[in-house]
């Protein structure tokens, strides 16, 4: 498993500790996230929340939507899926 993340983070220039924070950012948006809520949502908007969830891109996620960012960031609210951002300093 190691050697598959540093294999990863080579591959995209990242350090080894940025994908576990990446995993743990996806991690904490998967379990916060009211997912009755989410799934009751239109087709193209339930995806957007749901890659909104996977990857944390929100732009992306909005633009998939095809609301604007303002909606889409407060469907995010509804929707419960907190906006995290953990990276270390030094």
């Amino acid at each position: 498993m190691c050697s598959l993340r540093r294999d990863l983070a080579r591959r995209l220039g990242l350090r080894e500790e940025h994908i576990l924070e990446d995993e743990l950012e996806r991690e904490l948006r998967r379990r916060m996230a009211d997912w009755d809520f989410i799934m009751r949502q239109p087709p193209r908007v339930r995806a957007a929340l749901r890659l909104f969830v996977e990857t944390g891109d929100l732009r992306l996620a909005q633009r998939l939507s095809g609301m604007p960012l303002e909606d889409f960031y407060e469907l995010v609210k509804r929707a419960k899926i907190p906006i995290v951002v953990v990276r270390r300093t030094g």
